[in-house]
């Protein structure tokens, strides 16, 4: 049994009623209820947190090497692009991740199609609504059972 941390960035609280035409109509509740039944089901422990402030995301990736967090899956949101300090915590801990973003940030504003994160993930995805979580945590399965092979 692992445990797989998802960690929502700023404004993903508002998911549901911020721009549906961009995000959908999911809200976040949703998305972690089905995260939580998938983990269930395979055997793992799910954690999250969503976040508006950079330190609590800092904190908490710092606090998952220490509670024996094996994956993380990251949506940084607008952090994407500014954070280095989440980047380097990331870094420190060595826990593989996965970024996942719910719109296309590659056919959305230029500012929007750097990230500090891509290339230290396990892999990114991309533009696939709130659907992209669930695939994640597909491909998080499959890499903590080949590295437990």
């Amino acid at each position: 049994m692992a445990t797989i941390l998802v960690l929502h960035g700023p404004n993903l609280n508002l998911l549901g009623t911020r721009e549906p035409g961009i995000y959908g109509a999911r809200n976040l509740g949703d998305v972690d209820r089905k995260l939580n039944e998938l983990c269930r089901q395979a055997g793992h422990h799910f954690l999250s947190l969503q976040s508006n402030a950079e330190y609590e995301l800092v904190e908490r990736v710092q606090e998952a090497s220490a509670e024996g967090v094996q994956f993380i899956i990251l949506n940084p949101a607008a952090f994407t692009h500014t954070s280095i300090a989440l980047r380097d915590a990331l870094l420190a801990v060595a826990i593989p991740f996965i970024e996942v973003h719910v719109s296309n940030v590659h056919a959305r504003e230029a500012f929007r199609q750097n990230s500090y994160f891509s290339d230290i993930a396990v892999g990114t995805i991309t533009g696939l609504g709130t659907l992209g979580y669930e695939l994640a945590l597909t491909a998080a399965f499959e890499k903590l059972s080949q590295s437990s092979s």
